[in-house]
């Protein structure tokens, strides 16, 4: 009896050992997370072999372990998943219910990533429905929270299922549309499924539109890309598609082939299914057999000796609690080694990232310096010269001279251009560029950019067309000029590299929702194209191609890096799709928002035009701090033709002591001086007048350098070389504020 007691105590305590290690195990949260994801991945794998009730139990089994441990945020993942199934297996009610439940807790918990996935299922729960709108509405909100998450790989399935959506309410340019950025981000992604579905789909919307040749081109493409990875759904689909659209255009014998390829493969699917069905019955016989078997075993047991029982129970909890011990003794190694190396890596990536922030700081202030420097040193002697060829170009030049002046002009202000081009990439790059919205005409506006650029087509033997969908309303309020800026850079890159052909520019809608429109603007050319691996690095500064094409068509290749962050600025976003020797077309969409109010119509000419100008000048003076002597006689020209009488110093010094003992309306400051700069003499003039208008007349324009400007005084600033329109305005405003007017332009 005393070995027997002795068993019973060894058993008791080894029971209790066995216990403690599965609690151990229950309670590991990171281990039950595990086992959820593999259980939740190997449904996804019996999905993708049509096994739906293998990929079923693999979801209920991965909820049971949820439940247990209360992990909400699974839970919702589970249930978006079961409504996948569901809704294959045309189970709408426990779809809905499944992806409510999903949808709820990640409202509750927060959880913005899995809740894109819900709102992406619950639009293919609407398509099945029938209601396509509310679908699309749900594919819109599934793509903003995949946006606002960074969760690029989101957005391509999503656009893919929102172009087919508009493909069900036949609205099939909107669908072109969205198919193409489903293509451009899936390729982008390297997600050859989505790819390959977005291209066979955007064949079918080619083909009704009636362009049956690039519909096949487009569809074949996503064929090989399914026939290469051998998915097989999206192959069965596209071998009907391309069957049907052969069919179309009357080639027979090819559309059988492809249905032919298209019937054996559906049999194949369904033999699959059938098999999984017949696999799942087959299963459970097994599962019935090994329960007889089990009962059995146990009745066989029961009958044995007590001394064996215990014998054989202890030899099995004993090799029970070695397996258990081992897996957690494995578990806690593993999970420690992790730590340490996970610590590991953050102290020695926390060094790093410090080091690299002050080393890109450095860069950062070291670029800006440069930029400034370089900036200054340009503009100033670009004021002379465009300032100069003007002048002349006003001053009756002989016939001969003519051509040479407008030349020079042109060099000046394409100099002028590259300039602008570098500080605008650098403020860009900064996040340093501010939105002015304003409202204004868009069609309008685009009407007025193509008359503009028509010459240089013309010069090209290229005929612009403009299409502005008619059911668009016209006026709407944001920046206007950075819209511009881009059509001009888009549709004058175009005109560039095309000859004796056609560019066309539209404007259409794509989505509006309260007074928000999401627009559409294409430029399409029939210009030589851009090869495929030029097409990655299309938006990168100083991109143009290659050096023959710099050589031979001009151009700084710093255009479309700009138009690429000013679309981003606007919150919109840029694609470009081209064949060499066929053709480019660049495509980006924006929002923008209606108004009812209309664009102001600007009629003044001239702010001091002698015919309209209001202000009495008679008693006007300006004073010009300027050391650069061409400078000075250029400023001085400008005034005089303006009416405006102006005194001239070429230091600060004497710019304060002139100041002190005369009685200007303006002071025009250079910013570098010999001697005191004119933010020093700005300062000097505000301890004794406050009220004076000083304007920084500067060629330096980073926004870095705008805050000492401020707090020195300065009432505004002008930027080297000016812009007529705005140097007379400022200074009209100026003059207008001490009357009581001022400019409305």
């Amino acid at each position: 009896m005393s070995q027997i007691k002795q068993y019973i105590l060894a058993l008791t305590m080894l029971l209790g050992i066995v216990a403690w290690s599965q609690k151990t195990i229950q309670d590991d949260p990171e281990i039950q997370q595990s086992n959820i994801n593999h259980r939740i991945d190997r449904s996804q794998e019996e999905l993708e072999k049509f096994n739906y009730s293998e990929a079923q139990r693999n979801l209920d089994e991965a909820l049971k372990i949820a439940k247990k441990t209360k992990n909400k945020k699974s839970i919702a993942i589970i249930n978006t998943h079961r409504a996948k199934i569901e809704l294959i297996n045309k189970e709408l009610d426990k779809a809905f219910i499944s992806l409510n439940e999903a949808i709820k807790i990640q409202n509750e918990i927060k959880d913005d990533a899995n809740l894109a996935n819900s709102y992406k299922t619950l639009g293919e729960f609407y398509i099945v429905k029938g209601d396509y709108y509310k679908a699309t509405d749900y594919f819109k909100s599934a793509k903003n929270l995949f946006e606002q998450e960074e969760l690029e790989h989101g957005i391509p399935q999503t656009l893919l299922l929102e172009g087919k959506t508009f493909m069900l309410l036949k609205n099939y340019r909107t669908a072109r549309a969205v198919l193409e950025q489903a293509t451009a981000h899936s390729k982008k992604l390297g997600l050859l499924k989505t790819q390959s579905e977005a291209l066979i789909n955007h064949g079918l919307v080619y083909n009704e539109l009636g362009n049956n040749v690039k519909a096949i081109e487009l569809a074949n493409n996503g064929l090989q890309i399914a026939k290469n990875n051998n998915f097989t759904a999206i192959l069965n689909d596209g071998y009907l598609v391309v069957s049907n659209l052969h069919n179309t255009i009357g080639n027979y014998q090819l559309s059988r082939n492809y249905l032919s390829n298209h019937l054996i493969l559906s049999d194949s699917i369904r033999n699959l299914t059938t098999i999984s069905s017949n696999k799942e019955l087959e299963t459970q016989f097994l599962l019935d057999e090994k329960n007889d078997r089990i009962k059995e075993l146990e009745a066989e047991a029961k009958e044995e000796k007590e001394d064996d029982g215990v014998r054989t129970l202890i030899s099995i909890l004993s090799v029970a609690l070695i397996t258990i011990l081992s897996l957690l003794t494995l578990s806690l190694y593993k999970n420690n080694n992790i730590r340490l190396k996970t610590n590991n890596m953050l102290h020695k990536k926390n060094g790093e990232l410090i080091i690299a922030k002050e080393k890109a700081e450095l860069a950062s202030k070291t670029k800006a310096n440069f930029l400034s420097t370089v900036t200054h040193e340009l503009r100033t002697p670009l004021y002379a010269v465009t300032g100069l060829s003007n002048m002349l170009l006003e001053e009756d030049p002989k016939p001969s001279q003519i051509q040479h002046l407008k030349s020079l002009k042109f060099s000046g202000d394409y100099l002028l251009t590259f300039i602008n081009d570098i500080l605008q990439i650098n403020k860009i790059e900064a996040n340093k560029v501010n939105l002015e919205p304003e409202p204004f005409n868009l069609r309008k506006k685009i009407s007025n950019i193509i008359l503009a650029l028509n010459n240089s087509a013309e010069d090209n033997n290229v005929k612009l067309h403009f299409e502005f969908d008619k059911n668009l309303p016209e006026n709407y309020i944001a920046d206007q000029i950075k819209i511009s800026q881009i059509l001009i850079n888009l549709i004058g890159n175009s005109i560039k590299f095309t000859k004796d052909g056609d560019i066309w520019i539209r404007v259409y809608q794509m989505a509006v929702k309260d007074k928000i429109y999401k627009l559409r603007f294409e430029v399409e050319d029939n210009g030589i194209g851009i090869s495929q691996e030029k097409q990655d690095k299309m938006f990168e500064s100083f991109s143009q191609g290659s050096i023959q094409i710099n050589r031979k068509y001009g151009g700084t290749g710093l255009g479309l890096s700009i138009v690429k962050g000013l679309i981003d600025i606007l919150n919109g976003e840029i694609h470009v799709k081209s064949e060499l020797d066929k053709g480019t077309t660049f495509y980006f969409e924006i929002p923008l928002e209606y108004t009812e109010v209309k664009e102001i119509a600007q009629t003044k000419t001239s702010y001091f035009d002698k015919e309209t100008n209001e202000l009495d000048l008679t008693n006007v003076k300006i004073l010009v701090v300027e050391d650069n002597k061409i400078n000075q006689m250029i400023t001085k020209k400008i005034l005089t033709k303006m009416d405006l009488k102006c005194d001239i110093v070429d230091n600060g010094e004497e710019a304060v002591d002139m100041i002190k003992t005369n009685d200007y309306n303006i002071i025009l400051m250079d910013i570098h001086m010999p001697g005191i700069s004119g933010i020093e003499a700005t300062k000097i003039v505000r301890t004794f007048d406050k009220e004076l208008t000083i304007f920084a007349l500067t060629a330096v324009t980073i926004e870095d350098k705008m805050h000492e400007f401020e707090e020195a005084g300065f009432t505004d600033i002008i930027p080297k070389p000016f812009k007529q329109e705005e140097f007379e305005k400022k200074l009209y405003n100026a003059l207008a504020s001490k009357e009581g007017k001022s400019a409305t332009a």
